[in-house]
């Protein structure tokens, strides 16, 4: 308790405070733009804690980070163009809330559920953190194989009428985490001779490309219809008694979900806010209104993505292990800065991990403020005319792109997949389940093979254990579900 006050006053001190707003403000903004998440703006802004004070240094990258996690979700709402992977799920109906003309409302309800999300998850790092962090050492790989199979499992079920398309979909984007030198053999696959391709493709490229420049090719062969439609409006900055009504519940309940996701090294905020989003569609009165504008489908991964950027500080702090790709660049930080995270670290500097704990629930608050005023001046971007709007993109694309590696391969690589996410959209082929197999499939793929290796072929091993059998069962309901769905409606019609 003493340590814990302690870290209270630390984290309320002008300086501390200071940081943390500038933290969260230059998180935000950075997370909007395509390709720039969380992991690039704290390895942009490491040189910026050179000198600081340790504790403040940490104070100024945990506001980054969570600040991204809420300004991913502004260039998907307004644009259907995620900032990083955990917003692709605010997407599938924040976009059509923007089209609809609720775009003020879509940012407003994204900015709470993610305020709600994070002090829950802060609340739950306080708790939990030692218990959660001894249960992620039961997942060895054979356990985060089966976490990954029921991430893809489950978003395939999305794909309801399209299942045959969203196993395609989901298949192409295996092949895809595929291309590259295979780190355990080193023999090269699919890399074409061109020595780019041997590190892999990065996943935000393939993002960007059939989001943002797919999206983009799409609508300039529309763009004479849309000129001729009426100016959309923005409506209201604050969202409706109704949307709160049907989004509460799923809030609170996809905060807890996404925190315990995000302890699990290697899970992160994609894989949580997928699985909110699939849960709450499987959960909802009206599955029919997803991928329309439902809020609850807007709010559910937001808390949820925000809730486990929290989670994956528990592994980085506890144990020296990075939770999600952002905690593998602050570990490094940490590390230059003279900070050795650990287990000991609790014991031998427990004011400096108050100090980051009371911080997040500042810094969630200056967060909240800070994402409400801005609303107004972002849905302004709705009003820019679609022939000035659409090259813009392009250029954040390519800018986002090229910093991602600085090789202007990565610009054809970049239109390749636009190209191709306009054949996807055009043919009516789900995105996510795509999208989603280009990010765990490597780590599901290494997983997979290192569970094999130290089973000596045995496959029994991905039933050893009841977590893994509990994931397998998970799994198999999530597969099973759209067509037990139907059933009992089907029977419900007969009776009736």
């Amino acid at each position: 308790m003493d340590a814990f006050l302690e870290g209270l006053m630390t984290s309320l001190q002008p300086i501390n405070i200071m940081w943390i707003v500038i933290g969260g403000f230059l998180g935000t903004v950075v997370g909007m733009l395509p390709g720039l998440g969380p992991a690039t703006a704290v390895a942009v802004l490491i040189p910026v804690t050179f000198g600081m004070d340790p504790v403040s240094a940490l104070i100024l990258m945990a506001a980054i980070y969570y600040g991204a996690m809420y300004g991913g979700s502004r260039s998907s709402i307004l644009l259907n163009t995620p900032g990083d992977g955990s917003a692709i799920a605010a997407t599938f109906d924040g976009y059509p809330m923007a089209q609809k003309g609720l775009a003020g409302q879509a940012m407003a309800l994204s900015a709470v559920a993610s305020f709600i999300g994070g002090i829950m998850a802060t609340a739950g790092f306080i708790i939990l953190a030692k218990p959660l962090s001894e249960f992620a050492l039961k997942f060895g790989p054979a356990e985060y194989f089966l976490l990954m199979l029921l991430t893809l499992s489950a978003i395939i079920s999305l794909s309801t009428g399209r299942m045959v398309k969203g196993f395609i979909a989901m298949f192409i984007g295996l092949f895809l985490a595929t291309i590259g030198v295979d780190t355990q053999s080193g023999v090269y696959r699919f890399t074409f001779g061109i020595p780019h391709l041997s590190e892999g493709l990065e996943f935000l490229i393939v993002i960007i490309g059939i989001y943002a420049v797919g999206e983009v090719l799409y609508n300039f062969m529309n763009i004479d219809d849309d000129h001729k439609k009426e100016k959309k409006k923005v409506g209201k900055i604050w969202f409706t008694k109704e949307q709160w009504d049907r989004s509460k519940w799923p809030i609170l309940r996809n905060g807890p979900l996404g925190f315990i996701i995000g302890v699990l090294p290697g899970a992160g905020g994609s894989i949580a806010s997928m699985l909110s989003y699939t849960t709450e569609k499987q959960l909802s009165k009206h599955p029919e209104e997803f991928g329309k504008g439902a809020p609850e489908g807007l709010a559910a991964p937001e808390s949820s993505n925000n809730a486990a950027s929290v989670g994956a500080l528990i592994p980085l702090l506890t144990m020296g292990i990075p939770g999600s790709g952002t905690t593998a660049v602050m570990l490094g930080a940490l590390i230059m800065l003279g900070i050795r995270p650990g287990p000991l670290l609790f014991e031998n500097q427990p004011e400096m991990v108050w100090t980051l704990v009371n911080s997040m629930f500042v810094g969630n608050i200056a967060l909240l403020i800070i994402n409400i005023l801005l609303v107004g001046l972002l849905v302004k971007i709705l009003d820019t005319p679609a022939k000035v709007l659409y090259p813009i993109i392009i250029m954040l694309a390519f800018i986002g792109t090229y910093t991602l590696g600085y090789s202007t391969v990565d610009f054809f690589l970049l239109l390749v997949f636009g190209y191709f996410g306009l054949v996807l959209k055009i043919l009516d082929f789900p995105i996510a389940p795509l999208i989603l197999a280009v990010i765990v499939g490597g780590d599901m793929e290494q997983n997979f093979r290192m569970a094999l290796t130290s089973s000596q072929g045995s496959a029994s091993i991905f039933y050893g254990s009841p977590v893994a059998v509990g994931l397998i069962v998970l799994t198999a309901l999530s597969l099973c579900y759209p067509l037990i769905i139907k059933a009992f409606k089907r029977r419900k019609q007969q009776t009736e």
